[in-house]
């Protein structure tokens, strides 16, 4: 078994609206930030995994996303997987 480092960003999808994007994107003037055309606020997710392989590090990345991190109704996901 290799342990591998799975670097997970779980966004909104493109097409729908991100309040707490918005509220930050106007708010950014007030506080002296310029030049911010739009910002989208997602998560990002850090997770440690065993695995005989990359293939088989990838499987829990999906399967984690699908089942239980990410909305995929609202939410898109992807994922960068490193052996440590």
């Amino acid at each position: 078994m290799k342990k591998y480092q799975i670097h997970i960003d779980i966004m909104p999808h493109k097409e729908l609206l991100d309040p707490q994007g918005k509220t930050v994107t106007l708010n950014m003037p007030h506080m002296d930030i310029h030049g911010v055309d739009d910002v989208r606020i997602g998560k990002h997710i850090q997770m440690t995994v065993q695995a005989s392989n990359e293939a088989s590090a990838a499987e829990i990345a999906e399967n984690s996303c699908k089942k239980l991190l990410a909305n995929l109704i609202t939410e898109t996901f992807t994922y960068k997987i490193s052996e440590i």
